[in-house]
Formats: structure tokens, C-alpha cells, sequence
């Protein structure tokens, strides 16, 4: 298997149908963004996926901004294929997220994660993720 950030030009159909699909096992419901979408922002989100073959194993990604209090980024939509879990695919994922956090001199990642999702946190917190103590907000605005 092989964990590699990928980069707009490396982008496949074949890659953007397995995401499609692969995605509806984290939220059926969710409004998809393609990739060529995402990578195409002027390096403002680090896509990491992992190959078996070519096979779409997982993926993860991070948002970065710039505000005053500094550089950061954001851990959105990691989710790990149902056949493939287990076997310290989402730890490589996350662990290739926080390698390019730090060639990026970033000051923090933050990440949310349901409070149901106890294997998720415990991974996190063995990354050295720590509960923030704040709440989480959110506008939705309909499309």
C-alpha cells in the first residue's frame, strides 16, 4: 500500500469515481466536491490518499488559512474504506497530514470528530490531539 499526497495533476476519473464512492461511507447524504475542485485553490488543501494497487484504501485531507493568531490547518473527511480498517490505515493517513503540517511551519491543526466515534478519537489523541475546550457552531447555508 502506498500513502502519498497527490497533487491536481495526478488526478484520474478512475481516482474521482472511487471518492465519490468511498465518501457515502462516512455520510450518504453528503454534497460532494470534486477533486480537481479542491487541489485547484492555490495549495490551500493537502489531499493524502492511500493506494492498494489502485484500489482508493483511504483518504484525508487538510484545509490551511492564514488569521492573526497565526497559520493553520483544518483535518476534514478522513474515512477509511470499510474493507481496509483496521489495519493502521487512517494512523498513516493522519501521520502524512501532520508531516506536511510541520514542513509548513503551521502553528496548529485542529480537527472535529463526533463524540461517537471513539476509535477515531482515540487515534487522534495518540497523535497528540488534545479536547479543546470551546463549542462548535455552525450556519448552514442552502444551495
Amino acid at each position: 500500500m502506498i500513502i502519498e499526497l497527490i497533487k491536481e495533476k495526478e488526478l484520474t476519473i478512475h481516482l474521482q469515481t472511487q471518492l465519490t464512492e468511498l465518501y457515502k461511507q462516512l455520510n450518504a447524504d453528503l454534497t460532494q466536491l470534486n477533486l480537481t475542485t479542491i487541489l485547484s485553490d492555490h495549495n490551500t488543501t493537502d489531499v493524502v490518499i492511500c493506494m492498494d494497487g489502485d484500489i482508493l484504501a483511504g483518504i484525508a485531507m487538510m484545509a490551511k488559512y492564514k488569521v492573526i493568531s497565526g497559520h493553520k490547518g483544518m483535518i476534514e473527511d478522513v474515512v477509511v474504506s470499510t474493507d481496509y480498517r483496521g489495519k493502521g490505515i487512517g494512523r498513516k493517513l493522519m501521520e502524512k497530514l501532520l508531516e506536511q503540517a510541520e514542513k509548513e511551519n503551521l502553528n496548529d491543526v485542529l480537527l472535529f470528530s463526533g463524540h461517537h466515534r471513539t476509535a477515531a478519537i482515540a487515534l487522534y489523541k495518540s497523535l497528540g490531539f488534545k479536547l479543546k475546550d470551546s463549542g462548535l457552531y455552525i450556519k448552514k447555508y442552502l444551495k
